[in-house]
């Protein structure tokens, strides 16, 4: 009897220290930060550099010759291949607001440069749907090109003369320049504010460079697209993302607690990226673009998907290096 007493008088002080224990005031239970990070995010190292090499003019690209008819592509042509396939195999991205996105009411890929990318299909075919949107994680798209896995990409794919050693660019279709996303409250109000804290960047991107630049580097944690920065962002994993000013916006309209600071730490050139051997083709995408510069389509694209990052300059001037 006295043995059971005991049992039930322990039985009972263990429950009592049980909800002791679990009063509200007890910190809960968090699982390490890392833990929290999106999966592939990894802290960066400095590497070589996307923008340091000034060995070309990254923005000069060829000029457009006569330009054939949809349907009408000159026999042997890349155009002509790409025809016969019924369809333009483009690398975009799908997790960039204004740019490549999949809008959650029609599971389509949308924004400026899949827009950009159908008046290309519509000039080869007279058809802008005549297009396969190939979803590419950024660090990805040069390889793609040169795997031959699509025709060409269009997704926000800065010109550098060290990319030009795999692939060629079209002329600009969109400048940019970088800045810096932070929450409101983060007291971050420009690059010089970045000592010591932790910035998100996508692996491969040209805007990596500006931050390793930075006289006292702070910790770039790279991540495999701009949803899992953003992600990051809201969760306090990283104080800041930086990239281009249109890009970065795209992630603000979808946190009101987001806002974007600081001056232009630097600037980038979008072209389309086309494969090596396909010079041909080049000229002809040049041309397309001359006619969107030329016809107001381009205006319109940027007022339908770039508005809100501010008024158009309207689009960029052509370069050409021959």
């Amino acid at each position: 009897m006295k043995t059971r007493m005991r049992m039930l008088l322990l039985g009972a002080v263990a429950l009592l220290a049980a909800a002791c224990g679990s009063t509200p005031d007890a910190a809960p239970f968090q699982l390490p930060s890392e833990n929290r990070l999106p999966p592939g995010a990894t802290v960066l190292q400095p590497g070589p550099s996307e923008r340091g090499d000034q060995s070309c003019n990254p923005t000069a690209s060829l000029r457009p010759g006569p330009q054939p008819q949809p349907g009408a592509m000159p026999a042997g042509s890349t155009m002509a291949a790409i025809v016969a396939t019924g369809k333009l195999r483009v690398g975009v991205d799908q997790n960039q607001t204004h740019f490549g996105y999949r809008n959650p009411a029609t599971g389509q890929i949308e924004g400026f440069d899949i827009d950009i990318a159908r008046e290309v299909a519509r000039d080869l075919f007279g058809d802008p749907d005549r297009i396969e949107l190939n979803p590419t994680e950024s660090a990805n798209r040069a390889p793609v090109l040169v795997q031959n896995k699509v025709d060409m990409v269009v997704q926000t794919f800065s010109a550098t003369c060290a990319r030009r050693n795999d692939v060629q660019f079209s002329t600009t279709y969109l400048l940019a320049d970088q800045r810096l996303l932070v929450t409101k409250t983060s007291g971050i109000h420009s690059a010089t504010d970045l000592v010591g804290k932790k910035v998100c960047g996508v692996y491969r991107s040209t805007t990596l460079d500006a931050i390793f630049a930075l006289p006292q580097k702070p910790t770039v944690i790279g991540m495999v697209n701009w949803l899992d920065c953003l992600t990051a962002l809201q969760q306090g994993e990283v104080d800041a993302a930086s990239t281009d000013a249109p890009i970065l916006d795209g992630l603000r309209v979808q946190d009101p607690n987001l806002e974007l600071v600081g001056p232009a730490m630097d600037s980038d050139a979008f072209a389309i990226g086309i494969q090596k051997q396909a010079t041909d083709f080049v000229r002809f995408v040049n041309g397309v673009l001359e006619r969107i510069r030329s016809d107001g389509t381009w205006q319109r694209l940027y007022d339908k998907w770039l508005s809100g990052s501010g008024p158009s300059t309207g689009p960029p001037a052509a370069r050409y290096s021959d």
